[in-house]
């Protein structure tokens, strides 16, 4: 089998990859794992071919650009990747102090930083759950209905945390709003 862009191969360190581009001595591969491309000698014998994508000049050559953006659109509609969303400006460089009631324990303090990137990651984790719900196959339109009732209150619990968020756009919202 023939390496050619868009062959899947299995890196032994790196895992498993999509060639993006050919030299004349290396092969850069976008792998998962680091969610990056790596650039992997032609010659590298540990490397094993998945899928072949062979390049002949009846086939077409992908450009890098059509390649990145077919990527980026892959990424974008499968995995729970999110925009940027900005913590309110009164909150950046806080902490969080977690204080138990018992005299004598010790208090935990954590960034409102990272405390607001786990808030930020539990909305968008809900929101991939609530697009597949509303794709799956198998689910009756009534059971899909339910479903989503739930995840409509479960943003409805988490509303007390919207004083996080900068923009508006990026906040909870239950079903007292639209």
């Amino acid at each position: 089998m023939e390496l050619g862009i868009g062959s899947r191969v299995e890196h032994p360190n790196f895992g498993r990859g999509v060639v993006v581009d050919m030299g004349t001595e290396f092969i850069n591969i976008w792998f998962k794992s680091a969610n990056s491309v790596r650039s992997i000698a032609k010659n590298f014998d540990g490397l094993r071919i998945l899928t072949s994508a062979e390049q002949s000049e009846t086939t077409g050559l992908v450009n890098m650009a059509d390649l990145e953006f077919m990527l980026h659109k892959v990424l974008d509609d499968r995995t729970d990747i999110s925009d940027k969303v900005d913590l309110a400006n009164k909150w950046q460089g806080g902490i969080m102090v977690l204080k138990p009631f018992e005299e004598g324990m010790q208090s935990k303090e954590i960034s409102i930083e990272t405390f607001f990137h786990k808030i930020v990651m539990v909305r968008d984790r809900l929101r991939v759950m609530e697009q597949q719900i509303n794709a799956h196959k198998v689910l009756s339109d009534a059971e899909k209905v339910d479903l989503q009732q739930y995840i409509t209150r479960i943003y409805g619990s988490l509303t007390t945390f919207n004083v996080l968020f900068k923009n508006t756009d990026d906040q909870f919202k239950g079903s007292g709003k639209e």
